[in-house]
This record gives C-alpha cells, structure tokens and sequence, in this order.
C-alpha cells in the first residue's frame, strides 16, 4: 500500500509504525507542518494499561518510551491550606517532544519517510488521496481533513466553559500528580501539575469563564498573563517561572477545550485518527492513549479485512465505543471541573473524595485497592461528621446515621417509594403490611410507603391506598406500629394526588392507560391530557384547589395519628402537584401560570398548610422532577434549583430528587446513578439536604455517592423489590458487623458472615 499520514503528532507516527511492522513493503510517509523538535504541549500521561498495550504492538518503542518515564503513584490535592494525599494511582508521564523524537527514530528505523515542514493545505488533501491508497488524517484538533469532508464525517464539536493555558515549569511535582486550587479577589483558579521529566513539569491553569474576564486574562499579553499566573501560584512554584512553548501564537493561549466527535472515521480512502476523529478532556490525561490505541487497531485491520471499506468500517465499530466510554469518563471529569465553584464549600477530605472519583471510573471499593489508609481516614471523617460513636469510626458511609429534625436514621439507605396496586377501596392490605414489614426488617434506615392519594378521585389505580378513611387509617396505624415495634427502622408516608394521571390500570397491566370501564372525574392544574389515550381533566378552579388543600391536610393529620416518623410531599413524576410546576401542563393565564414562581404558588401553599399541623420535631420532605427531559420547554436542572431554594426557603427539611415522568415527549438519557448529579447539584449549589434516586443498585453506589457529598440519603427501589434484605446482605458483604438483625434471622446472618469471610479467603482479601 501506499499510505499518506496528514500529522506527525503521536497519532499518526504511531500509525506509520503498525504499519511497517506488519508490512515492510508498504510506502508510508508522514507530512508534517512543524520542524522535527518542535512540539506544543508540554508532558503526555499514560496509565501502565496503555504502555502493556504498546508492548504488545511494537515492544521496541515501548522499550525506549518506559526508559524515559517519570513515575509517579500519588494524587495530591492543596486546598483550603491543606495537602491531601492519596497513594495507588499508578501514573507515568513522558515529554511530548521526547515521545514525539522516540516514535520519529522508531518510524525512521522502519523505513517511514517523514517529511517535515510540508504543510499540507486543504486544496492539497484530495490530491492526496487521488495519489495514495490510503490517507490518514491525524491532524489535530483543528483538523483541515475533517472541515473539508464535513457532510461526511458529521462532526459534533462541543465548545466547553472553561479557559484553560497549558504551561511548563522547573518546579518539582515528584512522585505526585498535584491539583492547587487558589482562591483569589476575582474567582477561583486551579493547576493540574504533574512532573514529566527529570527536570520538567507540565502546569495547566484553568478556570471559569467569569474569573478569567474578572483577571482580565483576554486583554493581556503572553507575557502579562504567565506574570499573573505566576503571582498566584507563587507559594506552589517556589520561585520558579512558568514557560510557554506558544509563543507562535499571536494574542492570548488560552481556549476552551472543544470536545470532537464525527458520526463517520472514514469517507472513501480518508480515514480519521486521534483528534481529529475524538478529543478527550485533558483532566483525564487520555488523549494520547485513545490516539496510540487507534493507530493499533487501524493498522491491524487493514491487515485483516479484505476491503479498506470493511477495515474502516471495523476501526470504527471495534473503537468507536472504546472512544465513547472514555469521552464518557472524561465528560464526567470535565464537567465535575466546569462546575467546580459549587464544591469549594466542601471539607477537603470531602473535596478530595469527590475529585478522585468525579469520572465515576474509581469507586469507592477500587479507591480502598488504591490507599486504604487514606480510605479508612476520609470514612472515620465521615462519621464523625455524621455525629456517629468513636467505636463505629470505620463503618463505611452508608452506615452513618442522620438527622432530620428530632428523627434519627441508623444509616443512609432508602428504601423508595414502589407502587403495589394491592390496596382494596383505597386501604392498605396484609399484602402491605409483609411488604413494608419485610423491608424495614431489611436494615434500610428508612422505609417509604407508596404514594397515598388524598382522595379516591386522587389514586393513579383502584389499587392505590389512600388517607381519606377510618379503615385506611386503621390499616396504617398497624402497619407503623409493626415497623416500630419489630425493628429499628422509620417509616414515611408520601402523600399525593395523580392528577391528570389518574384513573388508569394498575402498573402490570397498561401503564398509565384509562381504565376499561369505571373511570373517574380527573382534576389537573389546566385541561391538559396525559396522552391521547387519556381523558381530559377539568382545570382545577378555586374551589377545587381549597377542597384538595384541606384533603391534604386532612391526610397528615391520619399520618401523626398513625405514627408516622416523616411525610412526604409528592410533587414529581406529573401528578397533580407536579402538573402545576412544569409549564408542559401548566397552561393557566393567572396568578398560578406562566413564572416559576406563580407555578409554585399552590405547591407551596399546601406545603404550608401540611407543615402548620405537622409536628414540628417531624421532617418533611418533597420529591420532584429535577428534569422534564425534553429541553428548554420543560424543567431544566438550573430551574429545579431555583425549585430547591424555594422549598428550601419555606422549611422543607430535604429534597427527593427524582426527574421524568411528567410528559409522553420526555426522552430521559438512562444509565448507572443517571439521576444522582440533580442531588448533587441542588445539595452543593442551594446547601439542602437531598436523597439521590435512580438506577443505585450496589453499595459501592451508596458509599460513593454519599462520601462524595452528592446526597445525604440515598433511595433504592429496583434493588428491594428482588431483595428485602439489601442492607444486611450489603454489610455482610463489606465486612460490616455492626448493623442490627432481627433476633430470630442471626443463625442466617452467622451463616452470611463465614461465608463472606470464605469467599474473602480464596480471594485473597484476608
């Protein structure tokens, strides 16, 4: 083959070399714009994973790279005048102009043709292809190859937030990889530090949009900007300047990092490779290894596919979701960093926690591989801050408990609310007593009751319970008193009404369809339909909305007569609370329509209502939809926090918060704890106490999501319906001896435990 390579970037040197090593016979030449020992960009990072999977390609360049490693293991954190050190990291870190000089001896050995100085304009690239078998355009970022084919590739650049300038300096960050945050009079900046050579260190200074205008940064030149720099991280760099290697560029060198990805790799014998095909966000120091691991596989599947279409087509099906899963990760990372003010507030262990894990690859369990010492510490702040006894210091988070007014939890599990269409006429059956029963014998700290609708024209189904009859209420009250007397855990009615969505068939039947025969009369803040197949309901006038209020009230009352430790508001998924929030059903013209703030008005007002008869030592709480997920029309996250502050304001004692479920044009974007960043960004950004929601279904879950300071209380409903027992089973699993079973179920837990202790055995654990 003959092969063109538009780079000489790690990309598509790389490539080049696959290439010879496969096939000598092959003609690969590598065009590049800049001199030999130019380079721009300071140190690259690679995990030990990336350097084994260059070992197994070329073991000689890989030889040569490892010799000219800095190691380091430790990820440092200086915040709030304090240097926190997490150890087990296992980082190498290499100059670019090393690396680069490495793969151009390598490619030049193989017989590669580099050809630098030899830029290659746009009007150039079709000439290119027209000549070679095959042009691989590596060019970068910018790519000239991609804006040319562009109705091909597809691609999708996304702009991020924040300025970031990538510097150098002669200071020493060895053996760790540092962050410093640095608070000054104009906003926050931060470095991420890391030592590549014996000598050298690559310093990237970020920050936000608004301390960068605040500093002044775009009106400056180079050299005023790296003076400025300097000044704030004087204490950190110990006299020694910050360099740049951009000099060529004219004006300012910071940007905002633009993430790339193109829908197509390939457009006839034009294929994409490093970033100009994907970028990843530089906070998880991938960029080069999805570039080097792109070359491999490109290489090997010219070598394996008969066609170069079925190569292209294998490249980017076998990488693209490699690609996808990293963007995914660094997509975490770089948001976590693009949102960093609301997290300044956190203790630093707390702040560190939430840095190590904020691209969701480390959990919690995978941090304790990495420094348990550090693990154990950071889980002994934890409860301490959770007011939890000396002796009880090691428990993991989930085991710390919380308060609530003067309601105390023994641990942080949740579990959520989860419909059963068992009640007869609106009351509770034995099928909710063994239900509720069996899950507050589990070892949750907390147990809700399904939502319990406030009148029978208030049910979703006929097979809801409710609060509006003596029956009910007897049901309930021996339903709470078998939760208080048999175990440890609380118990929280959620009260609601379905709205527009009620009057349907039960959940296993059709889901939120009318009844076939027998419907009821539906209110609803406006005359808006659930769906097409759903009736109408009437818009609720004033009279309705007193009648409705007092029902409300008259529910809590029932639940203080029959012992409940909390209730809950139900003010999410489009019930009837719900529907008067989102503007998707909320149409009205008066004072209840049209700002937020008119939309939470009848809201509030029962909260109000429900709170002056509610013992005042008793939490409430409010659940709601955090997102309507169908864009600027409905409730945005930025607007559930403006929702948040507003409850927050009236007393609301924590937030349940869910998201979805108020409109059939929603499209959620699902996946593992996909609900949890609304907890966190309502309890960091408004100071609420919140419970995270949705798709939790590990301990490791649990713990992380709490450690990290994203949720006070963590809900699981999925998880208890296959497993009353979660909590226990989660304890014994970690190791946990100290939460509570029921007397008669120790012989089982006994049995739990040795067998844990047997599978840690084998596993090398103990």
């Amino acid at each position: 083959m003959r092969v063109a390579c538009i780079g000489g970037g790690p990309a598509g040197l790389y490539f080049a070399i696959s290439m010879k090593l496969r096939d000598p016979s092959h003609e690969v030449v590598v065009f590049e714009r800049n001199q030999a020992d130019d380079t721009f960009g300071w140190g690259v990072v690679l995990s030990d994973e990336a350097l084994g999977n260059l070992a197994k390609n070329d073991p000689v360049s890989a030889a040569s790279i490892r010799e000219n490693f800095a190691y380091w293991d430790d990820v440092a954190v200086e915040f709030k005048g304090e240097r926190i050190v997490s150890g087990g990291h296992g980082f190498c870190g290499i100059g670019r102009m090393k690396l680069l000089l490495l793969l151009q001896a390598r490619a030049r050995e193989l017989g590669v043709d580099l050809r630098f100085q030899n830029d290659i304009p746009v009007e150039q690239i079709e000439a290119l292809a027209a000549e070679y078998d095959i042009v691989v355009s590596s060019d970068g970022l910018n790519s000239r190859t991609r804006t040319l084919y562009a109705e091909h590739f597809k691609p999708d650049v996304d702009v991020r937030k924040c300025k970031f300038v990538w510097l150098g300096t002669k200071q020493k960050f060895e053996n760790a990889f540092t962050f410093i945050f640095k608070e000054t009079d104009k906003g926050w900046l931060w470095a991420h530090a890391y030592q590549f050579d014996a000598d050298t260190a690559t310093f990237i200074v970020e920050c936000t949009e608004e301390t960068w205008n605040a500093h002044g940064f775009g009106d400056m030149t180079q050299d005023e900007s790296i003076a400025t720099c300097e000044a704030i991280f004087a204490d950190e760099l110990g006299g020694h300047p910050l360099i740049s290697n951009a000099r060529h560029i004219r004006g300012s060198a910071w940007i905002n990092f633009p993430r790339v990805l193109c829908e197509k790799w390939s457009y006839k014998n034009v294929v994409l490779m490093g970033d100009a095909a994907a970028t990843a966000h530089f906070s998880i120091g991938s960029g080069t290894r999805l570039a080097l691991d792109s070359a491999i596989a490109l290489a090997t599947y010219l070598h394996a596919e008969p066609t170069l279409e079925a190569a292209f087509a294998q490249y980017q099906d076998a990488r693209r979701l490699d690609v996808l899963r990293l963007q995914s990760a660094a997509r975490n990372s770089m948001e976590w960093f693009e949102e960093i003010e609301r997290y300044f507030h956190l203790d630093p262990v707390q702040f560190t926690y939430s840095l190590l894990t904020r691209s969701q690859r480390i959990s919690h369990e995978n941090l304790r591989l990495r420094d348990e010492d550090w693990l154990n510490g950071a889980e002994a702040w934890f409860q301490r801050e959770a007011g939890a006894s000396p002796d009880t210091a090691t428990r993991h988070p989930m085991f710390a408990p919380f308060r609530l007014r003067g309601m105390e939890l023994k641990n942080r599990v949740v579990v959520s609310p989860m419909a059963q269409y068992k009640a007869k006429d609106g009351v509770p059956t034995d099928w909710h007593l063994v239900h509720l029963g069996e899950r507050a014998k589990g070892g949750a700290g907390l147990v809700y009751t399904e939502m319990t609708c406030v009148t029978p024209e208030g049910r979703i189904t006929p097979g809801c319970p409710g609060t509006y009859s003596p029956e009910a209420e007897a049901a309930w009250t021996r339903i709470v008193d078998f939760v208080h007397h048999e175990t440890d855990a609380k118990i929280c009615m959620q009260i609601g009404h379905a709205g527009a969505k009620g009057s349907t068939q039960v959940g296993w039947e059709e889901s939120d369809t009318p009844l076939r025969d027998g419907n009821w009369p539906l209110l609803s803040v406006s005359d808006v339909a659930w769906s097409t197949d759903n009736a109408t309901p009437k818009a609720m006038d004033r009279a309705d909305m007193d009648r409705i209020r007092d029902a409300f009230v008259d529910g809590t009352k029932m639940a203080e007569r029959c012992g409940f430790d909390m209730i809950e508001l139900h003010m999410a998924h489009g019930y009837l609370l719900s529907s008067f929030i989102t503007p998707l059903t909320n149409t009205r013209t008066d004072e209840y329509g049209g700002s937020l703030e008119n939309r939470m008005r009848y809201p509030l007002e029962i909260f109000r209502a429900v709170r002056a008869v509610w013992p005042e030592d008793k939490p409430i709480s409010v659940r709601i939809s955090a997102n309507d997920w169908v864009g600027e029309d409905g409730i945005t996250p930025s607007e559930a926090v403006e929702i948040a502050r507003m409850l927050r304001a009236e007393g609301v004692d924590i937030c349940d918060v869910s998201a979805g479920q108020t409109s059939v044009r929603a499209k959620p974007v699902y996946g593992r704890m996909f609900q949890t960043p609304f907890s966190d960004r309502i309890r960091n950004e408004t100071g609420m106490a919140t419970m995270a929601v949705g798709n939790i279904y590990e301990p490791d879950h649990v713990n992380s999501i709490l450690m990290a300071g994203r949720a006070d209380l963590v809900c699981l409903a999925r998880p208890h319906l296959t497993d009353p027992y979660w909590t226990l089973r989660a304890a014994g699993s970690l190791g946990d001896r100290a939460e509570k079973w029921p007397d008669p179920y120790l012989p089982g837990r006994d049995q739990l435990w040795r067998l844990a202790e047997r599978t840690d055995t084998m596993l090398g654990k103990v």
